[in-house]
Formats: structure tokens, C-alpha cells, sequence
């Protein structure tokens, strides 16, 4: 073995049940490219994947668990037949590559637009605009007020986060993750300036995270143990989701909890951002802070390349790290990292939406 081969990110690592050949994951991205009525997964979905399979594990971009939980355009779900059906040709041509690959399930609450429900508010965890932009067929418009979910909807909520695991199980995945991350309905949940709820879903730490714990469980109750993971973004700012001075409180007693389920990971993003003097200013390392208090295996996120992905691994900060952009125009990055190769360029008119260009046609290196 080379001495780059012996560098911590290529070495193998067992997730839960599977031996995932390298450290290097490749992080979930929306692109755009199920533009059926359907929002199924078709060949060129196949394609791309199978192209990236040499990752040691793959996470699908964000999947919607329902027609309700749709907030971008030509993005695929995990609710229908026909969906399944797709998937299931996407992680036959990962596995037969020799990959692993997990869903992202997902569900886009205030961050949607009444162009997705027929003019229908989208709902969340209160009556608050999170001020954002939600990208419709008509291209990018602001996001509305939404609708305040009630109880009962929760409820149906976590029951389709239930169903959209089991599809994922009958689609051949490996496991899935549960998307909390970013400005989705579930970090919605988590935000004291979002949720503004007085039930059992609001007013304190334990309240705010229920329903993010109410679906890992579901998710457990399909899957088993260390087959689930999740994906937080706790410093992540956008529009109203802001930092909060209950922010380190809420999360504090998530990974508390998260601790006492047997999950396969939970994957952390940084953000480069100067946190002093900010109610989140503990947070300023945030992987370092993280890795302190969940027990089981953690992967980093945002902004690593190999020197600082080598140095997390070997520093046990992190267990493996997650990379998003480098995989859109190297499909071989994984080769590119172990050999040292330039990355290429990729293009970013091409990212969330298009055809096979900017999406399958970028070459290997020579």
C-alpha cells in the first residue's frame, strides 16, 4: 500500500453493518434533473451516480417524502411506485460498482410556495416567513407566510417520513438519513424565531426537537440499528433562521437524545463564518464542539479538501468527511484526492437544473 493510499481518508470504515471501502462521502446536492411529472428518477440519474460511485458512501440529494413536502423544482421523491422504481435502478448501479448509498429524505416546510400546492400555503412549524427564496418553475420568488401545521398534521408528517423509509428499503438503499439541515422544515422546528408554537411541539428544548426524534424513530422502527443517520446545520444563518439564544440549548439536548439511538452517524456542517460576539459564538468549531458530545460516528461537512479532511480523520475529530461540489465536475474525485490530481472546474449555471450536460458529461481524469 502507498503512502497515500495509508493517508486516513482512503482507509476503510464500518458503518454500522457495511465496510465502506475509503472515508470520502459524497454530500447530498440538489440538481434538478427529474423533470417527469413524476418526480422520478430516471437514466441519467442512474448514470450519475454509477459515475460517483467510487465514494465510499453516497447520499442522495434531499428526496421529498410527499407531494406536500415539495419545495424545488424537478427534485425526485421516494412517495410513489414509480419512484421506487427509479431509485431502485440508481443503487443497483451504485452497488454494482461496488458503493453504498443512502436516501436523504426530505421535506421543504416554509421554505416551499403556494406554486407547488395550487396556490395552497405551504405548511411549517408556525405562522413565520423565514424570508427566502423558493425556486418554482417560474424561477426563484420569495417565500410566503405559511400556514402553522396542527398536531394531527405532525402526526401525518412523521407517518410519511415512516412510509418514504420503508420505500427507500424497497428501493435498495442502505440506509437513509434524515434531512435537518439548511432551512427545511425540520431545523424550522429547531429555531425558537421559527417555531413559536405553546403545544407540545414548541416552548422548550425537548419540545422543539420531539418531532426530529419522532421520525428517527420511525426510521429505526424500518430499518433497525445503524442504518439511520441525520444531518445537522447548526450554525447554518439564512433569512430568519438565524441564530437564537436557545440554539446551542436546542441542539445540546438533541445530540443528548441522538446519543441513546443507534444510529449510523450524524453528519455535521460547518460554515466559515466569524460566530463572536453571536449567541452561537461556542460553536466557532463546530465539528470540534460536536465530536466532544455525540459518541458514535460523526462526518464533517463544508469546505474540506484532502490535507484538512486527512487532519480531522487523523485527529479523531471526524470518522469520515463529506464533500459536495468537487463531486459535481469530477466524477473520479475520489481518484483525483488519492492521486493528487487538479479538480476540475464545474458549471454553475448547470447545477440545479438542465439535461446530461453538467450533470453526466464531465470527463475523468487522464
Amino acid at each position: 500500500m502507498s503512502k497515500i493510499d495509508d493517508a486516513p481518508v482512503f482507509t476503510p470504515y464500518t458503518l454500522g453493518e457495511l465496510k465502506l471501502r475509503n472515508r470520502v462521502v459524497m454530500a447530498s446536492m440538489t440538481r434538478g434533473r427529474a423533470r417527469n411529472a413524476e418526480l422520478a428518477p430516471t437514466d441519467l440519474h442512474v448514470e450519475y451516480y454509477r459515475q460517483r460511485a467510487t465514494a465510499g458512501l453516497i447520499f442522495t440529494e434531499g428526496t421529498w417524502i410527499s407531494p406536500s413536502a415539495i419545495g424545488v423544482i424537478n427534485a425526485p421523491g421516494l412517495f410513489s411506485v414509480r419512484q421506487v422504481e427509479g431509485w431502485r435502478a440508481v443503487t443497483s448501479a451504485v452497488h454494482a460498482e461496488g458503493g453504498a448509498i443512502f436516501a436523504q429524505l426530505a421535506h421543504s416546510g416554509a421554505v416551499s410556495h403556494p406554486d407547488f400546492f395550487n396556490g395552497e400555503l405551504p405548511a411549517a412549524p408556525s405562522a413565520i416567513n423565514p424570508g427566502l427564496k423558493a425556486f418554482t418553475s417560474d424561477g426563484f420568488k420569495d417565500t410566503v407566510t405559511p400556514r402553522a401545521m396542527s398536531v394531527e398534521e405532525i402526526a401525518a408528517t412523521v407517518a410519511d417520513y415512516g412510509t418514504a423509509a420503508k420505500n427507500a428499503q424497497d428501493a435498495g438503499f442502505d440506509g437513509v438519513e434524515l434531512h435537518s439541515a439548511g432551512a427545511y422544515l425540520l431545523p424550522e422546528f429547531l429555531n425558537s424565531a421559527l417555531n413559536i408554537r405553546e403545544d407540545a411541539y414548541g416552548g422548550t428544548a425537548e419540545n422543539r426537537t420531539r418531532i426530529v426524534l419522532e421520525v428517527l424513530q420511525a426510521f429505526i422502527a424500518v430499518w433497525g440499528p445503524g442504518r439511520v443517520g441525520i444531518k445537522l446545520s447548526p450554525t447554518l444563518t439564512m433569512g430568519g433562521l438565524g441564530p437564537t439564544d436557545k440554539t446551542i440549548d436546542t441542539y445540546d439536548y438533541l445530540v443528548r437524545r441522538l446519543n441513546e439511538l443507534p444510529l449510523s452517524h450524524i453528519q455535521i456542517g460547518r460554515f466559515p463564518s466569524d460566530l463572536s460576539g453571536t449567541p452561537i459564538a461556542a460553536l466557532q468549531d463546530t465539528i470540534g464542539y460536536y465530536r466532544a458530545r455525540f459518541h458514535g460516528t460523526l462526518i464533517a461537512n463544508f469546505g474540506f479538501d484532502g490535507t484538512s479532511a486527512n487532519a480531522a480523520i487523523k485527529s479523531q475529530q471526524a470518522d469520515l468527511v463529506s464533500f459536495a461540489k468537487p463531486f459535481i465536475g469530477n466524477p473520479d474525485f475520489v481518484r483525483r484526492l488519492r492521486e493528487d490530481l487538479p479538480l476540475a472546474t464545474s458549471s454553475p449555471e448547470t447545477y440545479y437544473q438542465g439535461g446530461p450536460q453538467g450533470y453526466i458529461d464531465y470527463p475523468v481524469a487522464p
